[in-house]
């Protein structure tokens, strides 16, 4: 009688605490799904806040760009009429094409804050892209203007007020130097195509406003008028290698073409060294606006393995190591078969 008692109790207390020791368990990994979800939107929400700070600082950056380029074109325009100076009304020219530019970039960051709708499903992040393309056309047509009155003044060159010109371009090459300043330290010129595309007209303004004053200090010293429309040429020749840049960027990327950050070959391999994956088949990256770029691919695997939990990896990885926050994968099996996808 007394065995079966200690018997009886001692499986009750293993059985107790096999029950103490799974609600410990449950309550573990709760804690730990709970705290890996609350890690998941803490990351995200600190994503969403860095994102929206780098719209403010770029709308910051072009405001202030704004106001100083504009007030300094009215200078040079009237200035190159009073002193004759093709210099100073080219760079005034190109200062205009900036102002546009800058308020066009403007619109385009509010465009791009819009919310995705059935319609456009992207909402309206590609209009950053397309601000990008028309600054960089209009800095090609002013870069053309340029070219053609210099060469009317090649052949009767005027007589330049020296002293002035100089005068207004050095407070235009300050001015330019300033807005530059406030687009890179308020923005970001570095990855975003539409700002990079505003900057490099303010940097172009400030060549413009270099060439003036170098063109008044030789027309100064030799009274040597050719000074004047040669500089502009030189000038028009560094706005349009910048303006390429912007053109073959802004292109590339409605083009739907690979970001040129990322090397197509190293995420197929990578995705294809992942456990269980056979093939990766119809790989394609691409770019929304600046930095957001998009992915998408189909991963043939074995036929018993977790498609999630193949599915989840792929999807870490192409994040961690690529850092493409957007993509859709399809998992097939070998026993699956579509049409050839058209591309």
């Amino acid at each position: 009688m007394n065995t079966k008692n200690s018997v009886h109790k001692d499986t009750h207390r293993s059985s107790v605490h096999e029950h103490d020791h799974e609600q410990q368990l449950n309550g573990e990994q709760q804690h730990g799904h709970e705290q890996q979800h609350n890690d998941h939107h803490h990351k995200h929400d600190h994503k969403y806040d860095h994102h929206h700070g780098d719209i403010e600082g770029n709308r910051k950056g072009l405001i202030i760009a704004l106001i100083i380029t504009s007030t300094i074109m009215i200078l040079e325009f009237f200035g190159g009429l009073i002193t004759n100076s093709l210099a100073l009304l080219s760079d005034s020219g190109h200062m205009l094409s900036d102002a546009s530019s800058l308020l066009l970039s403007l619109i385009a960051f509010g465009f791009a804050a819009k919310a995705a709708s059935p319609k456009r499903t992207y909402g309206f992040h590609r209009f950053e892209i397309l601000a990008a393309l028309l600054n960089g056309a209009t800095l090609f047509l002013v870069a053309g203007i340029i070219v053609i009155e210099a060469f009317k003044r090649f052949v009767e060159p005027p007589t330049v007020a020296t002293g002035s010109m100089i005068l207004i371009a050095c407070i235009g090459l300050l001015a330019n130097l300033l807005s530059a300043y406030f687009l890179m330290k308020k923005g970001d010129v570095k990855n975003n195509v539409n700002m990079r595309s505003a900057y490099l007209h303010v940097i172009g303004d400030a060549l413009g406003s270099v060439g003036a004053i170098v063109a008044g200090l030789i027309m100064l010293a030799f009274k040597w008028y050719y000074a004047d429309p040669i500089i502009s040429v030189v000038v028009a020749l560094l706005i349009l290698r910048g303006a390429w840049g912007v053109l073959k960027q802004t292109v590339h990327i409605l083009m739907e073409g690979t970001p040129s950050h990322i090397d197509q070959q190293k995420v197929l391999d990578a995705l294809q060294q992942l456990p269980y994956v056979l093939e990766v088949h119809d790989l394609h990256i691409w770019t929304i606006t600046s930095n957001f770029e998009a992915l998408s691919c189909h991963l043939v695997i074995e036929e018993h393995a977790d498609q999630q939990t193949v599915l989840q990896q792929a999807l870490a990885l192409i994040s961690s190591k690529f850092a493409i926050e957007h993509s859709t994968i399809q998992i097939e099996t070998p026993s699956f078969n579509h049409e050839p996808l058209k591309v």
